[in-house]
């Protein structure tokens, strides 16, 4: 399998901001990267100041395409208990009438995509939630929210926690049953590397469930120690378990955007050196996984499940002969 046209890399937006800075400002410092080729935006937050028009014309002037949108309902205080499993159906409207002014921002930008991470809708204790209501009231959100515009992919982003101590989509398994239920082809699965790593998911498994099943609509990647969404520098852990991602990648046909959802302001990194370090990385990265994909010894080890062979071939490629 040769490597196919380098992929496109983006990274997370909110990574160069600055005390008293603007949207503009971080559109400015991820331009500043060098390696990055398309941006995602917030909604609502990175709407505040600016219509879609000016931000399509501060992304050109970087060199930036925009992928697409990515809902943030922790902007609006009214959705703590939730956006589309509040239990009030005034909130819910509410929810999603966001988020299809969200996709209308999306597709007058040119975008493709909208991404739903629903980090507020869960619970936090026994016998605190309907899951049933929950899990119905969910369906028929995102169903009508791909509805309103079938041009625009709609990609459910699980996350096992975080605000809430249980979200309602915590695992690929159960967002692959949610959108079997919702049932529109315009829908599919972001795959977060660190989500996956605390849902107890092996990545590379993950993403080939998510092929088979659905469609991986994008792939954020980042590291970190499996407790928590740490958001480290991809491969700085996990090289192992990233490049097997890759390599499941690769053999699906992936063709779509690298976001790095990497928190470099969490610890006060110099944000353009990250990233740059995340495209160094990952660029290497890649190209290992499109020999292992392509090595025939590997398949084969990998048919017999010879984890010797297999694991001595990997690593000759990743630290050399």
């Amino acid at each position: 399998m040769s490597r196919p046209n380098r992929l496109r890399y983006a990274a997370r937006l909110n990574a160069f901001k600055v005390k008293g800075g603007t949207v503009a400002d971080m559109i400015a410092g991820a331009g500043r990267v060098g390696g990055l080729s398309a941006a995602d935006l917030n909604y609502p937050d990175h709407f505040a100041a600016h219509d879609p028009g000016t931000l399509s014309g501060l992304l050109t002037d970087q060199g930036l395409a925009l992928n697409g949108l990515a809902m943030r309902y922790y902007t609006e205080d009214g959705f703590r208990l939730g956006a589309f499993t509040h239990p009030d159906p005034a909130t819910r409207r509410a929810a999603i009438d966001l988020t299809r002014r969200g996709i209308d921002a999306c597709a007058a930008m040119g975008g493709s995509q909208m991404t739903l991470w629903m980090g507020q809708d869960g619970f936090d204790y026994s016998f605190q939630a309907d899951y049933a209501r929950m899990w119905d009231n969910t369906v028929a959100a995102i169903a009508e929210v791909a509805d309103h515009n079938p041009t625009i992919d709609i990609a459910v982003e699980y996350k096992p926690n975080e605000p809430r101590a249980h979200a309602l989509m915590p695992d690929l398994a159960t967002t692959l049953l949610a959108l079997d239920e919702v049932a529109r082809p315009n829908t599919g699965v972001t795959l977060d590397f660190a989500h996956m790593l605390y849902a107890g998911e092996m990545p590379a498994k993950a993403a080939m469930l998510a092929a088979r099943k659905s469609r991986i609509l994008g792939l954020h990647l980042n590291d970190g120690y499996g407790k928590r969404d740490d958001g480290l520098i991809a491969g700085s852990v996990h090289p192992v378990q990233t490049v097997e991602l890759l390599v499941a990648m690769a053999r699906s046909g992936y063709a779509g955007v690298i976001y790095f959802d990497t928190f470099p302001d969490h610890s006060g990194i110099d944000p353009v050196a990250e990233a740059r370090a995340n495209i160094r990385l990952t660029d290497r990265m890649l190209d290992l996984a499109h020999r292992l994909a392509d090595d025939p010894a590997l398949a084969a080890a990998q048919s017999r499940q010879d984890a010797v062979a297999a694991t001595a071939l990997v690593m000759a490629a990743l630290l050399g002969e």
